[in-house]
Formats: C-alpha cells, structure tokens, sequence
C-alpha cells in the first residue's frame, strides 16, 4: 500500500486492522503448508529412527537429536510469525493452546505432528472439493499418526525407568489405542510424569478427534435435512404454479366457449331449404 509520501513503513502495516491482518495471515497459513508437511515428515523420521532402532550408532543418534531440535525450532518460529499476524492475538492463543503446549513442553513436542495436519486441513477446507469425504480421511491420518507418535513418545520415557511396565513398541501400541478410546484396561500405565503428561495429551487428543467426527457427522445430517427441505419447498413452488396454469388455461376456455355463438341444428336448417319451394308453389 502506497500513499503521498511513498510505500507504507513495515511498523505501520503490522499495525493495520484486525481484518486485513487476519487476511495476512491466512494467505501466510496457505502459502506456508507444503512445506510444513515437509517438515513434519523430517521430524517424524528424524524422531522414530532412534526409538526403534535404539541400536544405532551414537553419531546417527546425534544427528536425528539435531534434525528434531532444528525442525522444532522452526516450528517454534513459525508459531510466532503467525501470533504477530493475527488480527486477535488473544483469541489466536486460545484456540491453539495444544499447539503451545506441544511447543513449551518436551514430551510433547512429537504431538505438534497431528496439530500441523489439523492446521492444514483448516487452511484448505474451503477449497477442498467433497469435503467432509476429505475430512473423513484426514480424521482417519490424524488418529494413525496421533497412536503412531504417541506410542513412540512413551516409549522414549517410559522405557529408561526400571519400575515401567512399557517396554515395547507393542506395549506402547496397545496402551495408545486403550487411552485415546478411553477404556484404560490399566494392564499398561506411565511410572514417569513425563509419560503422564503424554497421557493427558493423548487423551485430550482422543476427545477431540471424537468430537470432530460427531460434528461432521451432525453437519452432513443437517445439510441433508436442508436439502430435503429445500426439494420439498421447490416441488411446492412447482405443483403451486402448474395449479395455477391449469387453472388461468381452464378460464381462458370458459371465455372463449362464451364468446363464440352457438350454430344452428342440422335438422333445423334442413326442414326450411325443403319447405321454401312449396311455398311458392
């Protein structure tokens, strides 16, 4: 934006309306989710190697600890970026307190995998074609990758710790899905608050892809019922105006019937042409 004394200053466009930075910032969030992706598919790399394979060199366990550090530090980068361009910081902050969290708190840190893939869902939503068909899927990703990362993060913690009972990436599997469907059969349990504060995550994470699926569902009901209604009010419309077509075509005939005179009988007109002649007789 230009004005009389030449382009606007970057102090003075970071201070624009809270609509215009809110427009920003969802062009940023679009431009921005590739290579979010990108990333998140490094960290998950980067992340899984060591704990499945914890026989790796150390050099390589070095180096996948610095792919991780760097990528969360992007990522920590990227979370600012976008609190400066919201148009309500406060209401930005509140609806992405996972997000924090996942960034703040260490164990946490693999879980910001599912909130990248929820953010980029939310970015595309609106371009998206059949989108509660796509949103299914990526219900279906989110909940793989959020068992999938979560058995590896208590795994990581839980499994240093003489007293754990998960010692295995089966045991973490089986306590993962047990958790996020809320059943906890307790065979499986986190000794370490590390792997407590991974159960909370996970079981929040649980209730709010639960309540994803509900609303989607509720939503496609709601849309159908509206379709419904909509048909039926236009098939109203439709027998309400050929109603009135037939109606207004069946005055135009009575008119018309009205207005022509009636002939006379056939017998009638006969009897006259035979009778003249014998008259003049």
């Amino acid at each position: 934006m230009t004005g009389t004394h030449g382009p606007m200053p970057q102090w003075r466009a970071m201070s624009a309306t809270p609509a215009i930075r809110n427009e920003r910032l969802r062009r940023w969030e679009q431009r921005t989710g590739g290579w979010l992706i990108g990333l998140a598919v490094v960290y998950l790399t980067a992340y899984a190697v060591p704990i499945l394979a914890p026989e790796l060199p150390r050099a390589w366990r070095n180096t996948a600890a610095t792919v991780t550090f760097a990528i969360w530090a992007l990522l920590a980068v990227e979370f600012v970026l976008r609190f400066v361009m919201a148009g309500s910081r406060w209401q930005f902050v509140k609806v992405r307190l996972f997000d924090l969290a996942t960034l703040i708190l260490p164990p946490l840190r693999p879980l910001r995998l599912v909130t990248i893939v929820f953010m980029v869902v939310r970015r595309n939503a609106s371009t998206l074609g059949r989108v509660r068909l796509r949103l299914g899927t990526y219900v279906g990703a989110c909940t793989a990758l959020l068992l999938f990362l979560s058995s590896l993060a208590i795994l990581d913690v839980e499994r240093r710790n003489p007293d754990a009972s998960i010692t295995t990436f089966g045991d973490a599997l089986w306590w993962s899905v047990t958790t996020v469907t809320t059943v906890g059969y307790g065979d499986l349990y986190p000794t370490t608050t590390e792997g407590r504060l991974i159960a909370i995550a996970l079981m929040v994470g649980g209730i709010a892809l639960a309540g994803l699926v509900t609303a989607t569902l509720a939503s496609w009901f709601m849309d159908r019922f509206s379709e419904l209604r909509a048909t039926e009010a236009r098939t109203n419309s439709e027998i309400s105006a050929l109603t009135e077509e037939v109606r207004r075509l069946r005055d135009e005939l009575h008119a018309q019937r009205r207005t022509v005179p009636s002939a006379p009988a056939a017998g009638t007109t006969g009897a006259t042409e035979a009778g003249a002649p014998s008259g003049l007789a």
